[in-house]
């Protein structure tokens, strides 16, 4: 058995255990069935707070009302969809929630195009089905079924780039709330508690389209992009805080004005024009979201930390951005230039540095 301190990536139960603990002992509001500690303290978990001594961090920074939504939803016997741009923190909430309510945010499917029917319901152990037939021991049970047979919430990831079959064996699993197993004529009701989480990428719309039917099994909270540069910092300075706890990158975290600085760069090649909206920007392919921002800030820490002095330099940083902007389009290295020679470049004595890094990076790569 791994120790938590060799395990690369802990799942959220086990990464804010203390926190989770700390809530549900000081708990004194009612608890609904199969859940851990009551909504408030759900939300409090979620969206950070204070009990007693302990200080809770918040796992998701945005519109406190879409997570009390989210979590009265859970409430009733309806289903919950997560939908946004990527990078919007749909998997991250859609985890934290289960973490909170159940203890447990390991049910999970991860929505492919491999994705099978049997991985929303169940499979089985071919070579005991062989042996002995249809047996129980010989069944495997899906997150779904498990959850199900808890009375516990069920995760399924990217739900519209499963096949259409897949998705339809949802419905009746939402709709009734019971699993049928004709192998073994059995059936499983669902115990109190039992729901599903479901998140989809709004840039996926046309993959596999979701079905009226489906829709309406599941309220629907659509999580949006950062709606100003200060809260996309404040989320980005959170999240790599976190992971730069989780890995050994050997380097000092990104001072502001270097997280202000990616975030700048990505919110105007989002979004196509200048922060002041003085000037517009050509946008680029790619989506340039808060994820990966988190992502770039956590490389650059990397290679500060491996081939640097600890601290993340405009070379660093050149490096991270380079990568996250110029992908696959070819278009992009040209959009990326323009940026640089117009916006980057007049911004200033703050900016000549990265600019210079940028400009010999991107004509390096060309």
């Amino acid at each position: 058995m791994s120790k938590k301190e060799d395990v690369q990536r802990l799942p959220a139960e086990q990464l804010f255990q203390d926190e989770i603990d700390a809530l549900i002992k000081v708990e004194k509001n009612p608890i609904p069935t199969g859940w851990k500690m009551s909504p408030k303290s759900v939300l409090t978990y979620i969206c950070g707070g204070k009990v007693g001594k302990k200080t809770i961090i918040p796992k998701y920074i945005g519109n406190k009302r879409l997570v009390e939504i989210a979590i009265s939803t859970l409430v009733t016997d309806r289903a919950l969809l997560l939908i946004g741009e990527p990078g919007t923190a749909k998997s991250w909430l859609s985890e934290h929630l289960t973490a909170a309510i159940n203890g447990n945010s390991t049910r999970v499917i991860q929505g492919t195009a491999g994705t099978t029917e049997e991985q929303i319901r169940y499979s089985w152990n071919y070579a005991m089905l062989i042996a002995e037939g249809p047996t129980k021991e010989a069944l495997i049970p899906s997150p779904i079924y498990k959850a199900m047979e808890d009375g516990a919430i069920a995760r399924v990831e990217e739900i519209s780039r499963c096949a259409s079959e897949v998705q339809d064996a949802l419905i009746s699993l939402l709709s009734e709330k019971r699993l049928s197993v004709p192998e073994l004529n059995i059936e499983i009701p669902a115990k109190k508690g039992f729901s599903v989480i479901a998140t989809a990428n709004t840039r996926d719309k046309g993959v596999n389209e979701m079905s009226a039917a489906l829709k309406r099994r599941f309220n629907i909270v659509v999580l949006p992009s950062p709606n100003s540069l200060e809260a996309e910092i404040d989320i980005v300075r959170t999240r790599v805080e976190q992971l730069a706890g989780n890995l050994d990158l050997n380097a000092k975290l990104p001072e502001e004005e270097v997280i202000e600085k990616v975030c700048t760069v990505f919110r105007e090649l989002r979004q196509g024009v200048t922060l002041d909206g003085k000037q517009k920007i050509k946008p680029t392919a790619n989506v340039l979201s808060t994820a990966e921002a988190i992502s770039l800030l956590a490389n650059s820490m990397a290679l500060a930390g491996s081939f640097g002095d600890g601290e993340i330099s405009d070379y660093d940083l050149a490096a991270g951005l380079q990568g996250a902007i110029v992908k696959e389009d070819s278009k992009d290295g040209q959009i990326w230039e323009e940026y640089l020679e117009n916006i980057m470049k007049k911004r200033g004595s703050e900016w000549l540095g990265l600019y210079k890094e940028c400009k010999a990076l991107n004509k390096a790569t060309k």
